[in-house]
C-alpha cells in the first residue's frame, strides 16, 4: 500500500517517550523526511531524535508546554523554519490525574488536566492547521483514551478532558473536512508507557489488575498505538476524519 509519507514532515508532541517516541520512530521508518520531537521534558528527547536519524530522517527538538501558547506557537513556526513545511500532526502529550471523587478534586487539579490534556491540542491544532493549509493539507492525529469513551470512577478531570478531545476532533475534522485536512483521534487503553509505570509503581498486584482490564489479557504496547496512528495519516485512510478509534484489547467492546 502506498502511503504517500515520502518527503512529508511530521511533528509529534510528548516525543520524549511511550508512544510519542514510538510514533516518531514509526514516521521515520515510514520515510518522512524530518520529524519535530516536541516535549516538555527534554530528558528523553535526545534518544528519541537517535532513533528518528537511525531510520534516515532528520530531527528538530523542541522544549514545549502544550499548556503555553507562546511554546506551541514557537513549536510550529521553527518547525516551518527548518523545513518548511507540516504535513502530520501527532498531539499526544499529556498528563494523568490522581484519583478522586469529582467533589473532591481540586482547583489546581482540574486546571492543570484541562489545561494541558485538552487546551494544550487545541493550542497544537491551532497553530498546525494553518501550515497544513499553507502544504495543501495533512492529517491531524489527537490522542485521546479509552476514558474519552466511558467513565472511570474517581477520574473525572481526566475523563472530562479526554472527552473533550473526542468532541474537539470531530468539530475540526468537519471545520476542515473540505480543505484536505483530515482529523481523528485514537483511544489507546492500558498501554506500558512511563505514564503506567508510574501508576504500577513496583505493585505487581496493580500490574496484574491493569493488564486484567483487558480482554485480550495484557497490556498493550506503544509501537501498537503507533501503527494506527501512521495509518490515520496515511493515503489509506484518505476517507476517514472525524473517528475516535479505540486500541485498546478490546475493553470498551465489553
Amino acid at each position: 500500500m502506498e502511503t504517500g509519507f515520502t518527503g512529508k514532515v511530521a511533528l509529534v508532541t510528548g516525543a520524549a517517550s511511550g508512544i510519542g517516541r514510538a510514533t516518531a520512530v514509526a514516521f521515520a521508518q515510514a520515510g518522512v523526511r524530518a520529524v519535530t520531537l516536541a516535549d516538555v521534558s527534554e530528558g528523553g528527547l535526545e534518544d528519541t531524535a537517535a532513533m528518528v536519524r537511525a531510520h534516515g530522517a532528520e530531527a528538530l527538538l523542541i522544549r514545549t508546554d502544550v499548556s503555553s501558547k507562546p511554546d506551541v506557537e514557537q513549536m510550529v513556526a521553527r518547525t516551518i523554519a527548518a523545513f518548511g513545511r507540516l504535513d502530520y500532526a501527532f498531539n499526544n502529550a499529556g498528563v494523568e490525574s490522581g484519583m478522586a471523587a469529582t467533589a473532591d478534586i481540586t482547583d489546581e487539579d482540574w486546571q492543570r488536566i484541562i489545561s494541558i490534556n485538552l487546551t494544550g491540542v487545541w493550542l497544537c491544532m491551532r497553530a498546525e492547521i494553518p501550515a497544513l493549509l499553507n502544504a495543501g493539507g495533512g492529517a491531524i492525529v489527537n490522542c485521546a483514551s479509552v476514558a474519552g469513551l466511558v467513565g472511570f470512577q474517581g477520574a473525572a478531570a481526566y475523563v472530562a478532558s479526554k472527552h473533550g478531545v473526542v468532541g474537539l476532533t470531530k468539530s475540526a475534522a468537519l471545520d476542515y473536512a473540505l480543505q484536505n485536512i483530515r482529523v481523528n483521534a485514537v483511544c489507546p487503553g492500558v498501554i506500558r508507557t512511563p505514564m503506567v509505570e508510574r501508576v504500577i509503581a513496583g505493585n505487581p498486584a496493580m500490574e496484574d489488575a491493569l493488564a486484567a482490564m483487558e480482554p485480550i489479557g495484557r497490556m498493550g504496547k506503544p509501537e501498537e498505538v503507533a501503527s494506527l496512528v501512521l495509518w490515520l495519516c496515511s493515503d489509506g485512510a484518505s476517507f476517514m476524519t472525524g473517528e475516535a478509534i479505540a486500541v485498546d484489547g478490546g475493553f470498551v467492546a465489553r
